[in-house]
């Protein structure tokens, strides 16, 4: 996860855009090595050099890199007709307690998500540039495809989403009974980063975002386990790239929005598990460039089948997390954080991201698995 803080970037600044880019400036300034940042909403995107931008990585500035995804036809459309995205009309069902979602929940596992979570951060770094990165993605598509393979009854599948950068992201699926309804997706990030040296420091990321990695992993695991046949497709994503400007995240959701996969849902999991000495346990629903309608049905999923409240949190302003690339092609988001702003984490993106650390909670943590389970299950049947 990304918190934006002020700072002066016109120094980084290599050339501004005013209006919409062509495509041969796009191609040679690419070509050069120079990467398309967009640092704030409605404000045209600047070139910065690779290590202008890794500047803005260590200082926590959120960013989308769009390198890969500017469109010269897509902004002169949007600039001619202002046109902002909107979310598709999708409808939500009532929450009715279901008497299968309790039996699932009894199934998460705080030994099978320690094992997942020792995987994870054995990994020198899973920044998104290097081979540990890398094969963190794929130990991640081949641990979701053993779970498929061992219990078929639910016709589950994961593969590889190759990215730009050597590290892909991870789609995993359990196919609904309607092909044609609108997927329920939940995600995490999979890359990790140590702001004190980002291309080759010890960065474990247990809670950033090791926390939401395992929360997939485990409703993975307990769904599959079950022979859960929903009728919505559900599907699971380990995003790659997301300290470097969502880039997994953007890639999956321009791909299904060019496609047209329609979208019920997608919910972010970044950063579940640890809080402040004394801070109440709370699921924190994030305001920002998400769907109310979608917050409100997670909030009632929570009341109905969780432990503790959840909260509207505090604003996280622009590309905070992987949820903002869905919310920006239309598609209806929303963001799953362990607490308010003042009583998260201080050890992300340092050697001290581990489960080990002072405030990291099993407890905590597993009460979004709880949650990924039965939002789910209400969502998609």
């Amino acid at each position: 996860m990304m918190f934006r803080q002020l700072l002066a970037f016109v120094a980084l600044v290599v050339a501004s855009v005013n209006g919409a880019i062509s495509r041969e400036e796009l191609e040679s300034h690419s070509s050069k090595g120079l990467r398309l940042i967009s640092l704030e909403e409605g404000a045209d995107p600047v070139w910065v050099t690779e290590e202008e931008k890794l500047k803005l990585m260590i200082d926590d500035t959120n960013f989308f890199d769009v390198t890969e995804f500017y469109s010269p036809e897509e902004e002169a459309i949007k600039e001619t007709s202002r046109r902002i995205p909107t979310e598709s009309s999708v409808r939500y069902n009532p929450v009715a307690r279901r008497a299968t979602i309790p039996e699932l929940l009894a199934q998460v596992s705080q030994s099978q998500s320690q094992a997942y979570m020792t995987q994870l951060t054995s990994y020198h770094t899973r920044y998104y540039r290097t081979e540990t990165g890398a094969a963190s993605a794929r130990w991640i598509r081949d641990t979701a495809a053993a779970l498929a393979t061992r219990f078929p009854a639910s016709g589950a599948s994961a593969a590889l989403f190759t990215n730009s950068f050597v590290q892909s992201s991870v789609i995993a699926k359990i196919p609904g009974s309607n092909p044609s309804a609108p997927r329920v997706i939940l995600g995490a990030h999979l890359d990790t980063i140590n702001n004190g040296n980002p291309t080759g420091g010890r960065a474990p990321g247990a809670d950033d975002d090791g926390s939401g990695c395992v929360n997939l992993l485990e409703a993975f695991r307990v769904l599959v386990t079950a022979g859960y046949k929903p009728t919505a497709t559900v599907e699971f994503h380990w995003y790659g790239g997301e300290e470097a400007g969502l880039l997994g995240s953007q890639a999956i959701a321009r791909s299904y929005k060019s496609s047209n996969v329609p979208v019920k849902a997608m919910i972010n999991f970044d950063m579940t598990a640890t809080l402040k000495s004394g801070a109440r346990q709370i699921i924190s629903l994030i305001p920002d460039y998400t769907n109310a309608a979608l917050n409100q049905v997670i909030g009632r999923v929570v009341d109905t089948y969780l432990s503790v409240p959840w909260v509207l949190g505090d604003r996280c302003n622009y590309a905070c997390s992987d949820h903002a690339a869905w919310h920006n092609q239309g598609f209806p988001a929303a963001y799953a954080f362990e607490s308010l702003d003042k009583d998260m984490s201080t050890v992300f993106h340092t050697t001290s991201d581990t489960a080990t650390v002072t405030g990291f909670s099993w407890n905590h943590l597993l009460q979004f698995t709880r949650l990924a389970i039965a939002a789910a299950y209400e969502l998609s049947v």
